[in-house]
């Protein structure tokens, strides 16, 4: 079995295009093509469903996709690990929406100690951290934890996280010391939307008070939902690290929530392998200083 064929189909499986794959792949499509008939040749079973165009893979080809993958990223970090010392390039990391206040200050301690390494942050989903670890195209992602570090992934917390209800200064809460669950969802709510683990956790916190709430409005990302409320036109409840980030600006004022749900544990998590790959340990080592040493103080709320 040749690399380069697994990379093809890697390629394919992702673009979605055979002309594009092979483009990335820095071949003619022709030689992808062939690449790709080898490789179904060899396993003896097709593994990509076309007739002129991708239509997908099959049921053998999705159950081949995970392993070439692996099998493609551990080739990588072995040459990373031969080839990067000290560690230099880029360090990919992801952080889920609701851990974006924490990535300054990890990465703050990640280059300290590996000043070669050039941060590259990614916001994504708490499942597009767990496929791009396992795919071998993330070095690292900050995450909730539960109990433990996902499945096939080891973690270090780094801080917990709360609920905060957020509004605009200069209306109705102001001099409010605290805002009850039944009053919050009562207004015009802007919320991340429900393909953010964030949300679907919210949701279920709601619904154990006996509530469901319908938003006035939705967005990916914590950015816009700060900037609907800036409007004045609308409130939220997020993360209290971002009430942390954004102490001393005027117009955000935010308020704890009576009956305070339980605490959440927001942690850095890398692929759990022996041995792990030096970017890995170079991440795991950041976040564990970033612990002991203090690095996360959370900062007194103004209220």
């Amino acid at each position: 079995m040749q690399l380069r064929h697994l990379r093809y189909f890697v390629t394919l499986s992702r673009v979605r295009h055979f002309a594009r794959a092979a483009e990335e792949c820095g071949v003619s499509q022709p030689t992808l093509s062939a690449g790709l008939i080898a490789l179904e040749q060899e396993f003896g079973r097709r593994l990509i469903d076309r007739d002129r165009r991708f239509i997908g893979l099959t049921p053998h080809g999705e159950a081949m996709l995970p392993w070439a993958q692996q099998i493609l990223g551990a080739m990588g970090a072995m040459s990373a690990a031969v080839a990067e010392t000290p560690l230099e390039g880029p360090f990919t990391l992801a952080a889920i929406p609701a851990a974006l206040p924490l990535v300054g200050r990890f990465g703050a301690a990640l280059l300290a100690a590996n000043p070669d390494l050039v941060l590259s942050v990614r916001s994504a989903t708490a499942r597009a951290i767990d496929q791009g670890l396992a795919a071998m195209e993330v070095d690292a992602g900050i995450t909730y934890l539960d109990q433990d570090a996902p499945a096939g992934m080891v973690g270090v917390p780094l801080t917990t996280e709360d609920y905060r209800f957020l509004t605009r200064r200069g209306g109705r809460f102001d001099g409010w010391p605290s805002i009850s669950w039944d009053e919050a969802v009562t207004q015009d709510l802007c919320l991340l939307d429900e393909t953010m683990l964030y949300r679907r956790m919210l949701d279920r916190a709601l619904a154990a008070r006996g509530h469901s709430v319908r938003p006035r409005a939705t967005a990916d990302s914590h950015v816009a939902l700060l900037a609907l409320v800036a409007s004045g036109a609308f409130s939220a409840i997020v993360p209290d690290s971002y009430a942390n980030l954004l102490i001393g600006v005027e117009w955000a004022q935010f308020m704890p929530l009576d009956s305070p749900e339980p605490v959440r544990r927001v942690g850095l998590v890398t692929l759990d392998r022996d041995p792990p790959s030096p970017r890995a340990r170079a991440a795991l080592a950041a976040a564990r200083a970033f612990l002991i040493d203090g690095t996360y103080q959370p900062l007194p709320l103004s209220i």
